[in-house]
């Protein structure tokens, strides 16, 4: 299967943070910034493997900053790595001050998806092709992020089975 560019599968999202959104400090609940980071993370993995897809693993979302009533939240999402069916996707959320233009990281997200094909199975994914700086930065890490995954959920599936 050919690889196909991270590039090609950037995902870009932007919205303003209202009221409703925010919790009494004036910051955006931290649930609605994981469901934006899921959303943006499913498109990125279906635009790489034109397939459906479901969450297998949402490795971290680390808060850096909060973001405030009337700020965007801006994400960006892109693939950083594919093994057979399985793809890894990194989602970077920002704020933005739209009156000065001020941006600032306000979290950081791996995820992993599952390709689907029509019958619910998994398929196959090309690999992908990274070509910035920064793609290759996750690129290179990866396989480390995965090990850590598999020993993580192997320890999980052990301590379920000892406390039965």
């Amino acid at each position: 299967m050919e690889g196909k560019r991270a590039s090609e599968s950037k995902t870009v999202m932007t919205d303003l943070v209202l009221p409703p959104d925010t919790n009494y400090h004036g910051t955006i609940f931290g649930g609605n910034v994981m469901a934006y980071v899921d959303k943006v993370a499913s498109i990125t993995a279906m635009r790489h493997s034109r397939a459906m897809v479901v969450t297998a693993s949402s490795d971290s979302l680390d808060f850096i900053s909060p973001i405030r009533t009337g700020e965007a939240i801006c994400l960006e999402g892109f693939i950083t790595y594919t093994r057979n069916t399985s793809m890894e996707v990194y989602v970077k959320v920002e704020a933005e001050n739209l009156l000065t233009g001020e941006k600032r990281l306000t979290a950081t997200s791996y995820l992993t998806f599952v390709a689907l094909d029509n019958e619910g199975k998994p398929t196959s994914v090309p690999p992908v092709i990274p070509e910035s700086e920064e793609e290759r930065w996750h690129y290179e890490g990866a396989v480390e992020r995965f090990e850590q995954r598999n020993k993580r959920r192997q320890t999980r599936k052990e301590r379920l089975n000892q406390s039965r």
